[in-house]
């Protein structure tokens, strides 16, 4: 998708470059995109997690069930996953400025019409119209990070493009809280409006257009449609079950329909024109395993988020504020060794990184589910575990994000990025969908066996992408 070799003299101006003595100008522009596509980023990862602290607010104020009130997170992170691919595409085709400007503006849109939304109806229609432009946002912003930053720079670009991505998803629930506590839920979205304004109006100068003239036409729809399919039926046979029953026809349904929807949609890549997926991408091992990983750790990572501060507020009797502050020691954490993790996986390699952080966010699930009570014990029996599990993520979502795409092509870095951000949601919509079916009807003993699930989901995460690659011929190992 993005071609870092020297263009011909007739596309200089569609695939500008940055050479290495690049100009003082240049860097301050390279330095403006990158605050700009990561502040994008930050944006629309942010309301991927901002709305969990408010879940029991919103459910009280629309007088709705949490079966039909998780339809409000899942929408977004399943229309999310199902357009990142091919926005990455139509980025490509009709300019990555364009797209960026128009995904924040309408992006800023939708999330006006969250905050104004009278019922769960028009909310959840609103996040899933949320989640198209912030599709449109991630894979243009990247695409605009790469161009300015090429050569060794770009690892350290989308090092931090993907920390502030990791930090935004660990924030959002203690900025929800906030907002909820002092103004209204309502805020949680119209806060975005104001961001989305200021991004606007300093990117129509400070970004740069381009585009790959070889992109021609639109991805496969029906690909698309099949990829949100997959999960969609998964995550509501998971939500139904518990009260449905496990053999209730409808939830057997879901179940049969999204393990025969996969080969179709293999069949359906293989043959389309323009496949939504460049399938191709996966015959690399490490990529592979890095996105199976990805699906494994975000699955308890949303899991775990949620389902902790819906403890607080139900069994520790936690206001929204109180609840969001007991908990932000884990954002905290994942803030401040972020950028770090992804520097000592580029010296040591990912893998030990990563099987470090799937050990420490195993032993702090583990800590939650052996020493938390029905007393509140906030100093010696959450806040040890909330370190432990912000760690983990920490050592984790960040360098997740660069090792996925470390072995492709540089001209496949953004398509391989958004596969892995799609990875990612589905895992949201899956740990979401757990936490709501393994909830059943509330109690300590059903959070301790929720604490050993996602324990039990994120450490199985390490080992997938810890293996050493093995190649023919080199005895390097490889990182």
């Amino acid at each position: 998708m993005i071609n870092t070799e020297r263009a011909p003299a007739s596309e200089r101006q569609a695939l500008p470059d940055v050479p290495h003595d690049a100009s003082s100008a240049d860097s301050r522009r390279a330095r403006w995109v990158l605050i700009l596509g990561s502040l994008g980023a930050f944006m629309v990862f942010l309301d991927t997690t901002i709305v969990n602290i408010a879940f029991e607010t919103i459910s009280r104020s629309f007088h709705t069930d949490t079966g039909r009130l998780a339809w409000v997170l899942n929408a977004y992170s399943l229309v999310f996953a199902a357009m990142l691919i091919p926005a990455g595409r139509v980025a490509d085709r009709y300019g990555r400025k364009r797209i960026f400007i128009v995904g924040i503006a309408g992006f800023a849109l939708m999330s006006a019409l969250c905050g104004l939304a009278p019922g769960a109806g028009v909310l959840i229609t609103a996040r899933a119209l949320q989640a198209v432009f912030a599709a449109l946002v991630v894979p243009s912003s990247l695409a605009l990070v790469l161009h300015e930053y090429p050569g060794p720079r770009r690892h350290i670009a989308i090092g931090v493009w993907g920390a502030m991505a990791a930090a935004a998803a660990a924030v959002g629930p203690t900025l929800g809280a906030l907002l909820t506590e002092y103004a209204s839920w309502r805020w949680i979205f119209l806060v975005n409006v104001p961001i989305a304004a200021v991004i606007i109006l300093l990117g129509r100068r400070q970004l740069r257009e381009s585009l790959d003239p070889r992109e021609t036409g639109i991805p496969d729809p029906v690909g698309a449609v099949l990829v949100a399919a997959i999960p969609a039926l998964l995550s509501y046979s998971i939500i139904e079950g518990p009260s449905r029953g496990w053999s209730d026809s409808w939830v057997v349904a879901g179940f049969v329909l999204a393990a025969l929807t996969v080969p179709v949609f293999l069949w359906r890549t293989s043959k389309a024109a323009r496949p939504v997926m460049d399938l191709s991408l996966f015959k690399e091992r490490q990529f592979r395993e890095i996105n199976i990983a990805t699906l494994l750790f975000a699955t308890a990572f949303f899991g775990l988020l949620l389902s902790n501060l819906i403890f607080l507020q139900t069994e520790w009797h936690y206001s929204v504020l109180r609840a969001a502050l007991a908990s932000a020691a884990g954002p905290v954490v994942v803030t401040v060794v972020a950028r770090s993790t992804t520097k000592l996986a580029s010296v040591i390699g990912h893998r030990p990184v990563l099987l470090a952080g799937a050990v420490t966010w195993a032993l702090g699930c583990t800590g939650f589910a052996l020493s938390v009570h029905a007393s509140p014990d906030w100093l010696g029996h959450w806040l040890p575990w909330t370190v432990l599990t912000g760690l983990g993520i920490g050592l984790t979502l960040p360098v997740q994000s660069g090792a996925a795409v470390a072995k492709l092509a540089p001209a496949q870095f953004a398509l391989g990025s958004a596969i892995n951000s799609s990875f990612r949601q589905l895992g949201a919509v899956l740990g979401i969908s757990l936490f709501v079916a393994l909830m059943g009807t509330g109690g300590l003993a059903h959070f301790h066996h929720i604490w050993w699930v996602f324990a039990a989901l994120g450490l199985a995460a390490g080992p997938v992408q810890a293996l050493p690659g093995r190649r023919a011929g080199s005895r390097t190992p490889v990182r």
